[in-house]
């Protein structure tokens, strides 16, 4: 269906690191196909995605983590949610029960198939085939969590313990805290993706630098992290969304002057997270 390949792979051919970085959402990639079907102009599209997310990652993968990017756009399919959250009224066929899994995401209009959007209402002229709905999983969606899977298992088994991080961006919350606004949200799907102790260490760090951040709320990470992290396993999975204002431009369109200084407290963040699970110094499973 796409031209381009649904994610590329930065980093050592072989883990040199426990940490795997995701970015599930800064695809800019359009297919024609996707392009001709929005009644929308593309800029549009353009607000699904994590914008520029993936220029956070220079620095960790530069210290040695590996990184999963997608380069697809969001709009095509949302690589953060479970294959079967799909809004039946976008599918020209029936769809089975039990190959639909109805959620508040769905219900908001951005399930695996983004419907709408509060700015602009709904982004498409027509209803997706059935076989395009199953080529789109087949082709994007399942090949990336695939390779995701493959590269922790390879990442524990050579380190003892794995370190998934999801990258993500938000727009800037208007909830304000009593010391100023929440930057950056870490999320753990409520300790299911990661041990208590490796998302404490997380919240650290950032406060370290005097930004605040939240914890689960309101962001508690998707299906990357409920598939993949396994922390009874060693492999620890953690969502993090940058406000966008932290490091793109003042239009939030293009990196600005603190993309750099983001991507080192990502790195930082990674190698706290590595150095919490050397095989030396394991760390039990909460």
């Amino acid at each position: 269906m796409a031209s381009a390949a649904p994610f590329t792979l930065v980093g050592p051919a072989l883990p040199a690191s426990p940490v795997l970085l995701t970015v599930p959402h800064a695809g800019r990639y359009y297919p024609p196909a996707v392009l001709e079907a929005a009644r929308v102009p593309v800029a549009r599209l353009q607000a699904l995605e994590d914008r520029y997310a993936d220029a956070l990652i220079g620095p960790a993968v530069a210290q040695g983590a590996t990184a999963i990017v997608a380069s697809v756009a969001r709009a095509t399919i949302d690589l953060n949610r479970d294959p079967r959250e799909i809004d039946p009224a976008m599918i020209d066929g029936v769809l089975a029960p039990e190959d639909l899994l109805l959620s508040g995401k769905v219900r908001a209009g951005l399930g695996l198939f983004p419907r709408r959007l509060p700015s602009c209402g709904d982004l498409w002229r027509r209803r997706l085939t059935l076989d395009m709905m199953r080529n789109r999983i087949a082709e994007l969606h399942a090949p990336y969590h695939a390779a995701i899977a493959q590269r922790l298992e390879l990442t524990r088994q050579r380190f003892g313990a794995a370190i998934l991080i999801d990258c993500h961006s938000m727009p800037p919350l208007p909830v304000r805290q009593p010391d100023g606004p929440v930057r950056i949200v870490v999320g753990d799907r409520f300790g299911a993706g990661a041990s208590i102790a490796a998302v404490d260490l997380v919240m650290a760090v950032i406060e370290s630098v005097g930004l605040i951040a939240a914890r689960n709320h309101p962001y508690a990470g998707g299906y990357t992290i409920d598939r993949h992290g396994r922390p009874r396993h060693n492999v620890h999975a953690i969502q993090i969304e940058y406000d966008r204002s932290l490091y793109l431009d003042a239009a939030l369109d293009r990196p600005g002057p603190n993309v750099e200084g983001c991507g080192r407290l990502l790195a930082t963040i990674a190698s706290r997270l590595e150095s919490l699970f050397r095989p030396e110094m394991p760390i039990a499973a909460e």
